[in-house]
């Protein structure tokens, strides 16, 4: 059990993360990654890897609640998931022969990208 001041952290970020996971979909290592690496000093490849394990139960809570709204398209989850699953294990893999310089800056071009691409697709 980590000490009372990095569960207060972690239990902050998860709250946050918790918020723009459920609101924006699985988007929470959007906050997670930054805050555990700025806040609790992990590095990029730790910091990526503790955000993918929380984001599963994070994921299921959020599934409940849009299952409750009929807002799951339940006929596109399979291939979906499957895709997303078997690439997700190869880049996970890839990731160790990463250094945490280029996988930070992998990650923060990303969110430039889609932060941009959501700017101006944002008036549809």
């Amino acid at each position: 059990m980590p000490d009372p001041k990095v569960l207060f952290y972690c239990l902050l970020i998860g709250s946050v993360g918790g918020v723009v996971g459920g609101l924006c979909g699985v988007g929470g290592g959007i906050i997670m990654v930054p805050a555990f690496v700025a806040i609790l000093g992990l590095d990029q490849q730790h910091a990526v890897g503790t955000s993918m394990a929380v984001i599963a139960p994070t994921a299921l809570m959020a599934i409940l609640r849009f299952k409750q709204d009929s807002l799951i398209r339940w006929d596109l989850i399979i291939p979906t998931a499957i895709g997303a699953a078997l690439v997700a294990y190869f880049a996970a893999g890839y990731v160790k022969s990463l250094s945490n310089q280029t996988l930070t800056r992998i990650f923060a071009v990303l969110m430039i990208v889609v932060g941009t691409y959501k700017l101006y697709d944002s008036s549809k």
